[in-house]
């Protein structure tokens, strides 16, 4: 197996099946909830242009670095160094990893609607411990299936991204036939939220972003690709259709039924939309394809999860011990690490009666700064190696739209990504001193780890006095 390599479609699928998991079967009542209409639509227009330009981004690293693999580690070393590639490596896995529990406790959230009732609750919102140990056998099912190798678990991840995308054309063709424009001009902007249009832009675009967490999905796979040039396309390809389907779901949805009713729904408010549109078995019909859609963006997430630590740690940025692949081309060590701190996640998760919205907030917060790093890493090599002018303003683009979100994300988010990246620096002081038997800073990487330090202080305060993550 270790020869088998994935194709276009295979890794188109990848990608779409990364960013289309839970997101998006929530997405009507996520938006409704902080914005009206015309904000709606800035904020898709935004968020489209920013990740159509961050998704080229990879498409031309690709092809100005075709030897490169592994995607967000390796372009963030090769850009600015070894400590920064780190902390993106770190900040990926952990987004990743966390996401995946995340996926775990929505699938036997969805589950409970078939199986709870008041006088028996056995799922609850994923967090229970029947949920527990569901989940911890889902954990460990993939993982047998990845360690047959990743062309195998791709495949499987193609077949479940047919069956996910079923419901959402669905709903599609239905919410066109049921849209009013008068109940979608009725308060286009929202005015008893008492938000402005750029405030209410601002608020949908951590929504927005995680929603398309998974575009570098490919490039992370790249290793194993069949062609090189594949991978790009794929994320473009992923990206477009992506973007076709979330957009149309949430303006349409604003024509099915008022703004105020959708944001007061409770989640996935594709349910109870479909509902309102064909009945009870609109319901069904949603509740039973968010969870084959979570359960295979699963599959994906673990994937990229272990092949993040198994790059880093062939360049001395995890511990050595992960840089080794079974028979079937595996990363079996980076695996088995991954799956294990899953694990561990979903006991804290039983034990503190954390929701899929806390782990969402967390996994999203982590993803900022490395999807900045790919746009700042384009731009650098585009210059460097006097590219055309479009890829130049590609990379600038792609860079513009990384600080628009590190500021929409507001302060709290970013301290809250400092408390985790902070743990990290101990796991890469370990394996630079295990590959190199020393520690060696230079200037410029002396100055960021204070610059961390002083943040990790403000973080905690700013945690003990302001944060609630729940």
């Amino acid at each position: 197996m270790s020869n088998k390599k994935i194709g276009l479609l295979s890794l188109t699928a990848l990608v779409l099946s990364s960013m289309i998991g839970s997101g998006i079967f929530s997405l009507p009542q996520n938006m409704a909830e902080v914005a009206g209409a015309q904000a709606l639509v800035i904020g898709w227009s935004i968020t489209g242009i920013g990740i159509i330009f961050l998704g080229l981004s990879f498409f031309f690293i690709s092809r100005l670095r075709p030897e490169l693999d592994g995607g967000i580690y390796t372009y963030a070393r090769e850009g600015f160094g070894d400590l920064v590639g780190f902390l993106s490596a770190w900040g990926y896995w952990l987004c990743a990893t966390i996401g995946s529990v995340g996926y775990l406790v929505v699938a036997f959230e969805g589950i409970g609607l078939f199986t709870d009732s008041p006088n028996r609750i056995i799922f609850a919102q994923g967090n229970t411990i029947f949920a527990f140990l569901g989940s911890s056998l889902v954990v460990w099912l993939v993982h047998w299936l990845i360690t047959r190798g990743v062309k195998e678990a791709a495949f499987l991840n193609l077949l479940a991204t047919f069956v996910k995308a079923f419901p959402l054309v669905l709903f599609i063709v239905l919410a066109a036939w049921f849209f009013s424009p008068e109940t979608f001009n009725h308060d286009i902007q929202a005015t008893n939220l008492n938000h402005s249009i750029t405030d209410q832009v601002k608020n949908t675009m951590l929504i927005t972003l995680w929603v398309f967490v998974g575009v570098e999905g490919a490039a992370v796979l790249s290793a194993h690709a069949k062609k090189r040039s594949d991978v790009g396309l794929a994320t473009v390809l992923g990206i477009v259709i992506a973007l076709i389907l979330y957009v149309a779901i949430t303006v349409l949805s604003l024509g099915i039924l008022p703004r105020e009713m959708i944001a007061n729904m409770p989640n996935p408010s594709m349910a109870g939309l479909l509902e309102h549109m064909i009945g009870s078995s609109g319901k069904i019909i949603i509740t039973a394809c968010l969870i084959v859609s979570v359960l295979a963006s699963y599959i994906s997430w673990t994937m990229y999860s272990a092949e993040v630590p198994y790059r880093g740690a062939q360049n001395g940025a995890f511990p050595k011990i992960l840089n080794k692949i079974n028979e079937n081309d595996t990363p079996i060590n980076s695996l088995w690490f991954t799956n294990l701190v899953v694990q561990f996640c979903l006991v804290l998760v039983l034990m503190t009666g954390k929701s899929y919205n806390a782990l969402l907030l967390i996994s999203t917060s982590m993803i900022l700064v490395p999807y900045f790093l790919i746009g700042a890493y384009l731009l650098k090599l585009s210059i460097q190696q006097n590219s055309a002018w479009y890829i130049k303003l590609t990379g600038l683009l792609a860079s513009i739209y990384g600080v628009w979100i590190l500021y929409a994300a507001g302060l709290d988010h970013l301290l809250l990504s400092i408390l985790l990246y902070v743990p990290g620096i101990g796991i890469y002081l370990y394996s630079r001193y295990q590959h190199q038997g020393k520690l060696h800073f230079n200037q410029k990487e002396k100055a960021l780890l204070l610059f961390i330090a002083i943040a990790f202080v403000l973080a905690i305060y700013n945690s003990a006095v302001n944060v609630n993550w729940n």
